[in-house]
């Protein structure tokens, strides 16, 4: 990995690069990954690079719905295989979480090789090799585990397809997503979405989900509350267009 000074002033951005880079490198990561880090990269940028009270509040609710989800999952592709595996790997332990990867560009020796990554940083079953279920999609991202994506009552998604996305909330999931693009069709077909980079996303949701984590059901309710996504899009939006009439 080239040599990034610590001082340098984009140094988190250049660090991502790098690991989106050394993804592709190990084929966890597919070449397209590195187009969708740029164009997230992009609207980091324009927000500030910076997490949002909005979008610190999302992820409170987030942690809070993970711990009251009888079936939560944490769906895996390769950009966050990349990103942030000691994260998810971190998260799904204090959620009670089970991960799985799944894919656009799916093969089965690069489910294998994120498998075989996560449980690098200490995952202990990973899902998504077995593929015997299916969402109605006419891509690969359909092939999701029974007993893992299929069945969960909230999932995870991170960087996501919002055709998956879509999918998965009409099937009843309640669905957070991990989304930069406050316009994309993910951020606006999530049950909850979270406009925030990836790796300071998922470090928000350890925090909160360790300070919550002895709560009982009903103060996670209490804490998840009623919320309205649009209120958390319309935020970004705004504060995006400010910055840009600042520039």
């Amino acid at each position: 990995m080239t040599g990034i000074p610590r001082t340098h002033p984009r140094y988190h951005s250049l660090i991502a690069r790098e690991n989106i880079v050394e993804g592709v490198n190990k084929g966890i990561t597919s070449m397209q990954g590195l187009v969708a880090q740029g164009r997230g990269e992009c609207f980091d940028y324009l927000l500030g690079e910076r997490t949002l009270p909005s979008a610190l509040l999302a992820e409170k609710i987030a942690s809070a719905l993970l711990l009251l989800a009888d079936r939560p999952v944490i769906s895996v592709n390769g950009n966050t295989s990349a990103l942030v595996p000691e994260k998810m790997v971190e998260l799904a332990s204090v959620t009670g979480a089970s991960l799985e990867v799944n894919l656009f560009h799916r093969t089965e020796e690069r489910v294998s090789r994120i498998i075989s990554h996560l449980k690098s940083f200490g995952a202990t079953c990973v899902l998504g090799a077995r593929g015997n279920g299916r969402l109605d999609l006419e891509h690969a991202r359909a092939i999701v585990d029974q007993e893992g994506i299929y069945s969960a009552d909230v999932v995870l998604v991170p960087l996501e397809d919002g055709d998956r996305c879509q999918k998965l909330v009409e099937m009843g999931k309640t669905v957070i997503a991990i989304d930069l693009n406050p316009f994309s069709r993910t951020s606006k077909t999530a049950t909850l979405t979270v406009v925030d980079n990836v790796s300071r996303a998922m470090a928000n949701l350890i925090h909160y989900s360790r300070e919550f984590e002895n709560c009982n059901h009903e103060e996670l309710g209490e804490i998840a509350g009623d919320f309205d996504n649009a209120t958390f899009l319309s935020d970004a939006v705004e504060e995006l267009m400010e910055n840009l009439k600042n520039q």
